[in-house]
């Protein structure tokens, strides 16, 4: 979320930057700037009132004291009108704080400067390539058909016990998820990460504090008697650890790992991009998050982007990295970059990564701040996908079949403790 004196201090940048994303609703900003004078001038009579308010009652002893009943009755009554007005705008107070927050929560974050204005995917950077890519030819076949044939993934029995979107991993294509798991993690921590288990529900505070919510309600999965959301990704809990909390500045920078389940309703999917494991409503993902002070943030990105860079080089597989468009960021993002392994069965690129800084819109959300020279400030957040299994699992199945089988990278192999399936 954007700080309201950003909005009227920067308005120009501000602008600028949701024109970058194609936003529509620019006027949400003179809005925002409006109804916080509103909620000053309330704030500045009521302190007023109540000083006057303390003044009168004050004098009112004095008057008494001094045999002044006549002038004591009057005070009175000049104190209870300043109590009923104070009343009134105490009333209006929140009403109309809770006005400038729900117009400041549906403001996207502003890309940083290099960023390039776009309207979708198609204005998106490439940024580097591993390899020149084809299709894998006649007689090749696309993963939900190798599941199939090498009994790796059941589609049909995920939907008879769940709903489509859900899939039964079996024998060694269950052995092979875990097997990814623990490389990723493993990955993950000798780079420095340090590896949590987060609960898999979060409350609404949560899902507010990452800004999930309420940018993305619809496509959460809501248990409607404990009022709990499950989580889309292990960046919900994760970075809430450090809601409401102030960073020693010789604890950065704060490096997390966790590996979750993750679901999502993905209301909307349809059609052959989301046959097989292209797109569930549950699946796996191991996940990166960092804090860092202002002026380190954009440097650990690009360590961050190093780093999942190199998982994709040790899995073996054709894939490029994209530096999204304004247009196409998420909701929260002031940079991201995409990670896409390329899909040689169905001969198109497929997304396994997202990392992104959101500088301080979320942790504007989570009141997450370290103190520099005696006062507080916000910290940025980061996170990113390192790695999300579905896509991962069909790419190397697609890129790696053979006339005898699938034949696992080394990286993979020596995790799995299996070289093919056969």
């Amino acid at each position: 979320m954007l700080q309201v004196n950003f909005l009227k201090e920067q308005k120009e940048l501000v602008i600028e930057g949701l024109q970058k994303r194609n936003f529509k609703n620019i006027n949400l900003v003179d809005e925002a700037i409006q109804i916080d004078e509103n909620r000053k001038k309330i704030q500045f009579e009521l302190d007023t009132l109540n000083a006057e308010k303390n003044k009168v009652s004050k004098e009112i002893g004095l008057l008494m004291k001094d045999g002044k009943k006549d002038e004591a009755e009057a005070a009175k009554t000049k104190t209870t009108e300043f109590a009923d007005r104070i009343k009134e705008l105490e009333n209006q107070k929140p009403v109309v704080e809770e006005e400038l927050l729900q117009i400041l929560y549906q403001i996207p974050n502003i890309p940083y400067e290099k960023v390039k204005a776009g309207v979708s995917a198609e204005d998106n950077e490439i940024v580097f390539q591993s390899h020149e890519v084809q299709g894998l030819g006649a007689g090749n076949i696309p993963h939900w058909e190798l599941a199939k044939k090498y009994n790796l993934i059941d589609f049909e029995l995920g939907v008879k016990i769940a709903g489509a979107g859900f899939p039964v991993y079996l024998g060694k294509g269950a052995r092979l998820q875990r097997a990814l798991v623990q490389y990723f993690l493993d990955k993950n921590t000798d780079a420095g990460y340090l590896e949590v288990n987060p609960p898999h529900v979060v409350n609404e505070a949560s899902g507010y504090g990452t800004g999930q919510l309420p940018d993305k309600e619809g496509q959460m999965y809501f248990v409607n008697e404990d009022n709990l959301y499950l989580i889309p990704t292990a960046e919900v809990p994760v970075t809430n650890i450090y809601r409401d909390t102030i960073i020693d500045e010789n604890d950065f920078p704060v490096k997390n790992t966790a590996f979750s389940q993750c679901y999502r309703r993905e209301a909307g999917s349809y059609g052959a991009h989301v046959r097989g494991l292209n797109r569930l409503h549950q699946f796996e993902k191991v996940e990166i998050v960092r804090i860092e002070k202002p002026e380190n943030s954009y440097a650990a990105l690009e360590e961050m982007v190093e780093h999942v860079k190199s998982i994709l080089e040790d899995l073996e597989l054709p894939f490029r990295i994209l530096r999204l468009c304004g247009g196409d960021m998420g909701f929260t993002s002031a940079m991201t970059y995409d990670f896409e392994v390329w899909s040689a069965a169905q001969e198109k690129w497929l997304e396994v990564s997202s990392v992104s800084n959101f500088e301080t819109f979320q942790a504007n959300r989570l009141k997450c701040r370290y103190r520099k020279d005696g006062k507080t400030q916000l910290v940025h957040t980061l996170n990113g996908s390192a790695m999300a299994l579905p896509r991962i699992m069909a790419a190397l199945l697609e890129n790696n079949q053979t006339t005898e089988g699938i034949k696992l990278p080394k990286k993979v192999a020596e995790y799995a403790r299996f070289e093919m399936i056969m």
